[in-house]
């Protein structure tokens, strides 16, 4: 217990590949609702999911292989957790950096930012 810092605000009884595994849900699950808002909009085409869904899988089981085993070289779980939210915090400056970029250009470029019309 010397090694590992808790204090009363977290969950002592939660293990770290419990958090980890119910924050990977969470973000599949948030992303896949996603996919189908895209998909019902007609904004996402078939064949490109299919390539992204491909990829995505055999990312996830590289991955998840090469944590196995420097968690078992390491002998330490809570690497788990440091690599998960680094990949969140990895995704939240990409998308803020990209999206900055992103409104720049159509503010330079005097392109509507706008909503489009959902009734059409």
């Amino acid at each position: 217990m010397g090694d590992v810092y808790k204090d009363d605000s977290t969950f002592n009884f939660v293990r770290d590949q419990v958090a980890s595994a119910t924050a990977t849900f969470v973000m599949m699950f948030s992303s896949s609702l996603s996919v189908v808002e895209f998909y019902f909009l007609g904004r996402f085409p078939i064949p490109f999911a299919g390539y992204l869904i491909f990829v995505s899988i055999l990312a996830g089981f590289w991955g998840q292989c090469l944590v196995r085993k420097i968690v078992q070289v390491l002998k330490r779980a809570s690497l788990i957790v440091f690599i998960l939210s680094s990949v969140i915090f990895a995704s939240a400056l990409t998308m803020g950096v990209v999206g900055t970029q992103t409104s720049i250009s159509m503010i330079n470029n005097h392109e509507y930012m706008g909503f489009l019309n959902f009734c059409e």
